[in-house]
């Protein structure tokens, strides 16, 4: 019989390399082409969209090569680190195969063991640094260790050098004291922890400070009212069981619920985990914007839960199993449709999936090239190569609007894919003495537009 280190390390061995396959397969997406991209203008304290973590890691492997393969490699080291800590945490709960299922769980859901666990995005080291301090709080709070309290302020700190959510499951931890255990509000650990993690994070508040807050006021305007939604919850619930798979996501909320009865530990992870699953349910009665992925550090705290509810199921291995198959076709599917482009459809389903390289014979026109969003300036830079700068046609240029400086004369070579002739001069023609069409290029199954912006007179969003 195969022990549960051997099959710990056999499942992180098998998932890296199956990632590693998948990074070498398919082109950077959307925000992991915005992210690389906008990330060349040099290594800031702050960003427009998330805190600084993920942007400085992957400027780091695109120092090397900007190839999906490379700059995901990090990414994919972090989850094999995450998953080891899950183990860690679950089998500090519950014992050593409540850890192995926790891990198993925790690799088979979609949101973690493919996006999170390969993507150029910020969930990559948010939930690394999140799990390195609940594993630090788990054993802080029975010990009042100063070693285990000041790892958890400083993982707490580069959680939020990740992402802002960051700050939910730590508001989570605030209120199982709060709720549970206020005795630790006269004990100086929990201050230490709470004034190494702000001092981590203080870069991010400096770089906000000096450019207007204008992080700080993006992501939260993000949850601005647009009427009174009774089936925004549904919706949103819905799409978050999409994203972690409908059963695993059922399992999640039975040891939910059932956590709040147990164990001190099952209780503080319970804690841990509401403010962001209730927060953005609640949001959603009047905001639209509610991304799925959003409360992915609430769902994360409750694996170690799952873990150990499984080890106790027969069927859970044949369950384990159909699931890897599952998520093995639809990965082949991709992979084949990205590379031969087989599927009998129209429209190109794999075209954010695919590297615009037909794109670089634009540069022997020795014109600055543009495109018409934050999310094609990406793609299209990407495209191009790292020694192409692409700017953003648009007021609303995100990272871009701090990376580059336009031009402010001059004839520009427009990308803009999915737009017409009439679009591009019904939203340009005031800036523009004319705009002509250029040859299409074709990438993949899809002509992207392409123009040509004369006699530039001034750049949208800037006197």
């Amino acid at each position: 019989m195969v022990s549960a280190p051997n099959l710990l390390f056999t499942l992180i061995a098998a998932g890296t390399a199956a990632r590693i396959v998948l990074a070498a397969s398919l082109g950077l997406g959307i925000d992991e082409s915005y992210m690389v991209a906008a990330g060349r203008g040099g290594l800031q304290l702050g960003y427009f969209d998330h805190p600084l973590m993920s942007w400085w890691i992957s400027a780091a492997a695109a120092s090397i090569s900007e190839a999906g393969f490379v700059v995901r490699l990090p990414f994919i080291g972090l989850f094999a680190l995450s998953t080891l800590l899950m183990h860690a945490i679950a089998r500090d709960v519950a014992g050593e195969r409540a850890g192995l299922w926790a891990a198993i769980a925790f690799n088979l859901s979609p949101v973690f063991g493919l996006t999170t666990a390969s993507w150029v995005l910020p969930d990559g080291p948010l939930v690394a640094a999140l799990l390195g301090m609940t594993w630090c709080l788990l054993r802080g709070f029975p010990t009042a260790s100063w070693r285990w309290w000041g790892g958890a302020g400083v993982c707490a700190g580069l959680a939020m050098l990740s992402k802002y959510t960051a700050v939910l499951p730590l508001a989570g931890a605030a209120l199982f004291v709060l709720a549970q255990d206020r005795a630790w509000l006269r004990r100086p650990q929990p201050y230490l922890a709470a004034a190494l993690a702000l001092g981590v994070f203080s870069p991010v508040i400096i770089w906000n400070a000096h450019h207007g807050w204008a992080s700080l006021a993006f992501q939260g305007g993000r949850a601005a009212a647009a009427g009174f939604r009774p089936l925004g919850p549904l919706t949103t619930l819905a799409g978050e069981a999409a994203f972690l798979l409908p059963w695993i996501w059922a399992g999640l909320m039975l040891v939910w619920w059932r956590g709040f009865f147990g164990t001190t530990p099952q209780r503080l992870l319970c804690w841990m985990a509401a403010p962001a699953i209730l927060l953005f349910v609640v949001i959603s009665f009047w905001s639209r914007q509610v991304l799925f992925h959003w409360a992915v550090p609430g769902y994360l705290m409750l694996f170690p839960l799952l873990g150990a509810w499984l080890a106790d199921r027969a069927w859970a291995p044949r369950a384990a199993t159909a699931t890897a198959a599952l998520l093995a076709v639809v990965a082949c599917v991709v992979v084949s449709e990205v590379q031969l482009a087989w599927l009998p459809v129209r429209r190109d389903p794999a075209l954010q999936a695919r590297t615009w390289a037909a794109l670089r014979p634009l540069v022997q026109r020795n014109l600055p090239i543009a495109s018409i969003s934050w999310a094609d300036t990406g793609k299209v830079a990407i495209g191009l190569g790292p020694d192409v700068p692409v700017y953003c046609l648009n007021a609303d240029a995100r990272q871009f609007s701090f990376a580059t400086t336009p031009p402010t004369h001059g004839d520009i070579l427009i990308v803009a894919p999915n737009r017409s002739i009439t679009q591009l001069r019904q939203a340009y023609g005031d800036i523009f003495g004319e705009i002509t069409e250029e040859p299409s290029i074709r990438v993949g199954r899809t002509a992207i537009p392409v123009f040509l912006g004369h006699a530039l007179r001034r750049w949208p969003g800037r006197t």
